[in-house]
């Protein structure tokens, strides 16, 4: 009777752990509707759009009516940022065109429908920013590869257990105390099942820890010493949180012209970046790329000195993955599958 009664707790938990998981790997694919477009072999084209999919010698482009494109690079094919005033743009290898990526192609057609490229061109800040994501959802892609790979085996120990459902019914009505139990087992293997997926689904959710705000004089984006202790601070709490990113974001009064101030507010970030990577070694990966909002988002009165004083700011948050900030499952006693 107890190795029968194992064997039921042991299959149940088992199912649970099947059923439970089973909705995860097939809720993966996307309802999103797309069109791939079709380039007549030797027609001349220019498209824009974003980087969907990355392959050895072909991405796909997605423009913003919903078409996909399939584009061909080649030994001639020339991958450059655009330039500005009286500058070219920087040459860069065909590897540096990610996910993410906003991007201009011009090409003609190749002899399977795709656009073979004569040249690509984006804007570095589109650059920076795709980078920072492709840092970012790799781990999470390894993490989904890992959890299909646990899934497969609960379904192949699954269909093991399928010839086994007549002794488990057996089981069930000979031992009604047992069973008892083991829905029990069951149901807390459930409970741990759905919190890991909660934290699973978490891993690319991040949560303010830590903020600071530095401020600047007038027109400067100097840092003083009050504001570099400030920013040795941060910097120390982002060092000891675990899957962190570091956001900042500058601004200034409301004192010139938009354009300036849009300027300024981009160097006082650029400063603080500096910083932080010159003193304590925070890896670029780790910092989301900064922004210059100018006079906007103020928080303060602009009308008057002291207000104008506080808008003059970079802020630095240090936000951390909330997939790693929540508790571990716990199981409840008896979960094991021991038989006393």
């Amino acid at each position: 009777m107890i190795s029968s009664l194992r064997t039921f707790r042991s299959l149940a938990l088992a199912f649970g752990l099947a059923l439970t998981l089973s909705p995860l790997a097939l809720g993966q694919t996307s309802n999103q509707s797309t069109t791939t477009r079709s380039v007549a072999s030797g027609e001349k084209m220019k498209i824009k759009g974003v980087v969907v999919k990355r392959d050895a010698d072909t991405f796909t482009v997605r423009d913003l009516t919903g078409n996909d494109t399939v584009v061909r690079l080649t030994d001639r094919t020339s991958v450059k940022t655009n330039g500005g005033f009286l500058r070219s743009g920087t040459n860069y290898g065909q590897t540096n065109i990610l996910r993410g990526l906003n991007l201009e192609v011009e090409g003609r057609g190749g002899s399977s429908g795709e656009l073979v490229a004569d040249k690509v061109r984006f804007n570095e800040t589109d650059f920076r920013t795709a980078r920072a994501v492709e840092s970012r959802a790799t781990p999470l892609e390894d993490r989904a590869s890992a959890s299909e790979g646990r899934l497969s085996e609960v379904e192949q120990n699954a269909q093991k257990l399928s010839g086994q459902l007549d002794e488990l019914a057996a089981v069930s009505n000979a031992a009604r105390g047992g069973a008892k139990a083991a829905q029990e087992t069951a149901d807390s293997a459930v409970a741990g099942v759905n919190a890991t997926n909660e934290r699973i689904s978490a891993l690319d959710d991040y949560v303010p820890q830590e903020t600071a705000a530095v401020t600047f004089r007038v027109g400067s984006s100097v840092i003083n010493a009050e504001n570099k202790a400030k920013l040795d601070a941060i910097a120390t709490k982002a060092l000891n949180a675990k899957g962190y990113v570091l956001e900042v974001t500058g601004y200034a009064d409301s004192t010139g012209n938009t354009d300036r101030n849009r300027a300024l507010s981009s160097r006082r970030a650029d400063a603080v970046i500096r910083y932080l990577v010159e003193n304590h070694q925070i890896p670029l990966r780790r910092i989301v790329t900064p922004y210059g909002f100018g006079e906007s988002n103020p928080v303060a009165d602009n009308k008057t000195r002291d207000g104008r004083a506080q808008n003059r700011r970079v802020e630095v948050k240090v936000l951390v993955n909330k997939g790693l900030t929540q508790p571990a499952p716990t199981m409840a006693p008896g979960t094991s599958g021991s038989g006393q």
